[in-house]
């Protein structure tokens, strides 16, 4: 059951793959029910990741950079 909602802002993502590269780091995160991603090619991207329990922003931006990519802003 989803009940936390994190909003991440992030650079250098260009392409389809680039979204499916970090939505497997993020679903393999524990409590991560689903992943969206708005993608901005080129430019900064919005991910939304949908879990049953709080996350830590330094284990979402591991999990980002572990796909290449750097979170610039993090409203969670």
């Amino acid at each position: 059951m989803t009940n936390f909602s994190t909003t991440v802002h992030v650079d250098g993502m260009t392409c389809h793959h680039c979204v499916d590269s970090v939505t497997e780091e993020l679903e393999a995160l524990e409590g991560v029910d689903g992943v969206a991603v708005d993608l901005n090619a080129g430019g900064i991207s919005e991910v939304t990741i949908n879990s049953n329990r709080r996350l830590k922003h330094e284990a979402i931006s591991e999990a980002i950079a572990e796909a290449g990519y750097l979170v610039v802003d993090n409203n969670a």
